[in-house]
C-alpha cells in the first residue's frame, strides 16, 4: 500500500517496531506461547525457501542460511523482524529448561530464563532481519548455555 505521507514520516522516524501483548487479569501461558509462536510471515518465507520451521535449534541454523531478499522491502522487514524474534523466543521457551515468556509493563514480550535474565528476542529478531548479525543460532547457543 502506498500512502504518501507515511513515506516521509518513516524517513524521519524509521519503521514501527515491536509487538505488544496486553491482557486483563491472569493470562494462559500455553495460549500466549501458541499465539506468539505463529510467526506466519517468517514461516511462509522459510517454506518458500524449502526450510521447515519445526521449533528446533537446527531450524534457526537453517534460517541463518537463507538469502535475505526481504531486506529490499521495508514493510516486510519490520514484520519479518518481529516474527524472527518471536520464533527465536519460541525455540528458546520450548527447548531451554526454565525459559518462559514474560511481558514488560508496556506489553513487550521477552523470554525470562531460570536465572532471571530477560532476553529481548524481538529486538534481536529485528537486528537479524536487517543485518543478519547476530545469527539466530548464535543467540540461541548463548542463551542455552547460560
Amino acid at each position: 500500500m502506498n500512502i504518501p505521507f507515511l513515506g516521509s514520516w518513516r524517513k524521519r522516524h524509521g519503521p514501527a517496531r515491536g509487538v505488544a501483548v496486553y491482557s486483563e487479569g491472569e493470562h494462559d501461558p500455553e495460549g500466549v506461547a501458541g499465539l506468539l509462536s505463529e510467526c506466519e510471515l517468517l514461516r511462509s518465507q522459510a517454506y518458500r525457501e524449502g526450510v521447515e520451521l519445526d521449533d528446533s535449534a537446527a531450524s534457526l541454523e537453517a534460517l541463518d542460511q537463507l538469502v535475505p531478499g526481504w531486506r529490499d522491502d521495508e514493510e516486510s522487514l519490520t514484520w519479518l523482524g518481529n516474527d524472527a524474534g518471536l520464533y527465536l523466543g519460541t525455540v528458546i521457551v520450548r527447548t531451554v529448561a526454565g525459559a518462559a515468556w514474560d511481558f514488560w509493563p508496556n506489553g513487550h514480550p521477552v523470554v525470562r530464563l531460570s536465572s532471571g535474565r530477560e532476553v529481548d528476542v524481538v529486538a534481536s529478531g529485528h537486528e537479524w532481519a536487517s543485518s543478519g548479525v547476530p545469527e539466530l543460532s548464535q543467540l540461541y547457543a548463548e542463551v542455552a548455555e547460560s
